[in-house]
């Protein structure tokens, strides 16, 4: 006899049933994990600089890491014309310039997100500047990109000037996030903190200021100048310091005041910093009028009034001249005073120096790494270069550029081993860098990473179609049940065994 059909069958069915609803319900569940992540979210950074304004656009997992997005660049476009700060008397010409770029930025981000999508506006040194020279002007230039982005379909939140700090943080931030300092993916995908991973300093040097930024050896030592940053659940303490006045454009308009207040004649002034046989006239509101040279302007000061610069090209006599832009005796006998009479602490770990540090590597001809002794002589060579020369040495030739860059070398050189005391040895320990991958080191991503973390963080990346507590019931039950049934299976042929020898062993007793 065979196993008593029905419960056999019965069992069977639920095994059956209970190992297909296991393997579907655990299909399900992946695959619509992987349709319902939240998607992309987006955000706007306009980088409002002394020369020039640049958008970036910015995407993160809708669901963050730690409060902090894991935030990319997507788009960066270079808004046409001067910086902001040069609409002080016509602020309505604004619109024109922005509306190239962000038409273009309207194409990268999906319709449906323009109006969650913010939009911020970051202006430095160039609008710092404006203010302390004229209140109504730069409050008239941000009102006209207000009016300018509430026409736009994108949330904007709002126009501000940050403060030389915050420049140098954010700067300092964005280095280490995009050199995977502050997060890394480890083996299973997922985010960590990276281990015992040190931090870089950061360089920035802008058209009308500089900063310096990193963790001090003894950051209690200099708290007034230490700003505190919270990021992925971890405190760091950084040195910064802005240098108003010392961006590269405004330290140009300081020496060509100089040269002039030198000269014996204000119509035609040797520059030793311009190429040799290189001629330029330039008004005098062009150098006079900024606030970093006010205190060089002559008696008979006329702003139109042109005076002309011939370039004599004398690597020597620039450095002497450029050497006069800092103040070394503010601070005589302090080792930890440079210039100006700023306290800064020793310099230390390695550096990243970006924005115009790495554009006048890159005319001599450096970049990366490379030694004190190896910049010193191609600064010595571009020097001594005619301006007929010059052209055929330059992968991309503008002529303003072009005409400053033996200036800003030689003030380079001042700023970093003069000014933060880098010298032969530690050199080597600044790398001149652009961006990381397609990101740009600039300050905006720090900005927008720091602004993120008051970003809502959307539900949980991944959404399952059954709560996780009703899954893990049906897995235990199902699971329980299939078990039930290979028990009861096992059971009932073990019996069906046991019948099948009983009549065997009649057989033999039964007597003749």
């Amino acid at each position: 006899r065979m196993l008593p059909r029905t419960p056999s069958v019965v069992a069977q069915v639920f095994l059956l049933l209970s190992i297909v609803l296991v393997i579907a319900i655990a299909v399900i569940q992946i695959n619509q994990q992987q349709i319902l992540s939240p998607g992309l979210k987006y955000g706007i950074v306009l980088d409002a600089g002394s020369s020039r304004t640049t958008v970036y656009v910015y995407e993160w997992p809708a669901e963050k890491e730690n409060n902090t997005g894991v935030v990319s660049q997507t788009f960066k476009c270079n808004v046409k014309g001067p910086g902001i700060s040069s609409y002080e008397s016509s602020p309505g010409a604004l619109a024109k310039p922005l509306d190239d770029c962000l038409n273009k930025v309207k194409e990268r981000i999906p319709v449906h997100l323009h109006k969650n999508t913010s939009v911020y506006l970051g202006a430095t040194a160039g609008m710092r500047l404006l203010r302390l020279q004229n209140e109504s002007a730069a409050n008239e230039v941000l009102a006209s990109i207000q009016n300018y982005f509430r026409a736009q379909p994108f949330e904007f939140r709002g126009a501000q000037i940050i403060t030389g700090p915050e420049e140098g943080v954010y700067g300092w931030i964005t280095a280490n996030y995009l050199m995977g300092n502050f997060l890394e993916r480890n083996l299973w995908r997922t985010w960590v903190h990276p281990y015992r991973k040190e931090t870089i300093g950061a360089l920035d040097l802008g058209g009308a200021s500089t900063q310096i930024s990193f963790i001090p050896e003894d950051p209690e030592e200099h708290f007034n100048n230490t700003l505190q940053v919270k990021l992925y659940g971890y405190n760091y303490n950084v040195y910064t310091h802005s240098y108003q006045c010392y961006g590269r454009d405004e330290a140009e308009k300081r020496l060509l005041a100089l040269l002039l207040q030198k000269s014996n004649t204000s119509a035609n002034v040797d520059n030793p910093c311009y190429p040799q046989n290189y001629n330029t006239a330039l008004t005098m509101k062009y150098f006079f009028g900024s606030l970093c040279t006010q205190s060089l302007r002559p008696a008979n000061y006329h702003p139109n009034q042109l005076v002309n610069f011939h370039g004599t090209g004398d690597p020597g006599l620039c450095q002497e001249m450029v050497s006069l832009l800092f103040n070394f005796t503010a601070c005589t006998d302090r080792e930890d005073c440079p210039f100006n009479g700023i306290h800064q602490p020793k310099a230390k770990g390695n550096f990243v120096a970006f924005s115009g540090f790495y554009y006048t590597m890159n005319a001599l001809n450096l970049s990366g790494h490379f030694s004190l002794n190896d910049f010193n002589s191609s600064m010595w060579f571009f020097c001594s270069q005619s301006w007929a020369q010059l052209q055929f040495m330059l992968p991309k030739f503008e002529e303003i550029y072009a005409r400053s860059y033996c200036f800003s070398a030689n003030f380079i050189y001042y700023l970093l081993v003069h000014g933060y005391n880098f010298n032969a040895e530690t050199w080597p320990q600044i790398h001149f860098q652009k961006e990381v991958g397609n990101s740009s080191i600039a300050w905006s991503l720090g900005y927008m990473l720091s602004l993120t973390n008051m970003i809502p963080a959307e539900g949980k990346l991944i959404q399952l179609p059954l709560k996780p507590s009703l899954f893990a019931g049906l897995l235990v039950f199902l699971t329980a049940t299939a078990l039930l049934c290979l028990l009861f299976l096992a059971y009932l042929c073990i019996v069906s065994h046991h019948r099948k020898n009983i009549p065997r062993v009649e057989h033999v007793f039964i007597p003749e």
